[in-house]
């Protein structure tokens, strides 16, 4: 199956597995918790994530699947071509809001991206991406960004990182909080992403995110020019949880010096 096709046939994908989300508004909703009360799993992001693995082993056999919920492959390297799929991001506000959340698939060839998916169900949105083929939204071509300025800057990052925590120095993320146009924080990282692939945002924060949070969203990102990595400047890791940064370039390099001051490790 050639790239084009392979796109028609994850969106058709993505459209199916947003109706059967639809759906699930008019059932009961089982909920459990993973690693701490607020880490909330569902029994839709597990069938969602069923579906596609189905259809995947079906059509693809040689691909493998980097699920959150843990029905895909066991992926140790990158080799080869690799699904990355989390069924429902933003899974709290799935469950309390019924809005905010998103499906997020980046699909992978021997650790570089080739295509990305990010669906806002409720709102029936598409955001997509091919390398070397530019972003889209609904189809739409995106437009590489435009330099901006922290105080002309909208960022996404969770308001617990300006208040006294472990991970970060808060009083250089209370500077920014000041010194920004705006903070936003919608609950869902490829959410934010295509918010910032779409302009929306000018860059995206987080202390810990998994590959599956930001696969898709990152090929997205580097067909606008922005730029993607962890606290340390270094690639974003595709294997385990880290820090994540993303933002327009000509202010990637200004956050992580001047606002974004990791403690120590204990």
């Amino acid at each position: 199956m050639d790239q084009h096709a392979m796109d028609r046939y994850i969106k058709s994908m993505i459209k199916e597995a947003g109706h059967r989300i639809r759906n699930s508004f008019l059932s009961d909703i089982s909920v459990d918790t993973k690693a701490h009360a607020n880490d909330l799993v569902t029994n839709v992001d597990k069938d969602v994530e069923k579906f596609f693995i189905e259809h995947i082993r079906k059509d693809f056999p040689g691909h493998r699947v980097f699920g959150e919920e843990g029905f895909g492959d066991k992926i140790e390297e990158l080799s080869g071509t690799v699904w990355m799929l989390d069924p429902i991001d933003g899974t709290m506000n799935f469950v309390h809001q019924r809005r905010n959340f998103a499906i997020s698939l980046g699909i992978y060839e021997d650790g570089i991206g080739k295509l990305g998916y990010i669906y806002d169900v409720v709102n029936d949105d598409l955001y997509h991406a091919v390398a070397g083929g530019g972003a889209y939204y609904n189809d739409e071509r995106l437009p590489m960004l435009k330099d901006t300025d922290i105080s002309e800057s909208i960022i996404g990052m969770n308001s617990m990182w300006a208040t006294p925590n472990r991970h970060v120095e808060h009083e250089a993320t209370i500077r920014l909080v000041h010194e920004a146009r705006g903070m936003r924080s919608y609950g869902s990282a490829a959410l934010e992403l295509a918010y910032l692939a779409s302009g929306r945002l000018d860059a995206y924060i987080s202390m810990r995110l998994s590959p599956w949070d930001i696969a898709g969203g990152m090929v997205m990102a580097k067909e606008v020019g922005a730029v993607a990595s962890n606290f340390s400047g270094e690639t974003a890791n595709l294997l385990k949880s880290d820090t994540f940064i993303a933002a327009n370039p000509s202010i990637h390099g200004k956050l992580l010096q001047d606002y974004i001051k990791p403690k120590p490790k204990s």
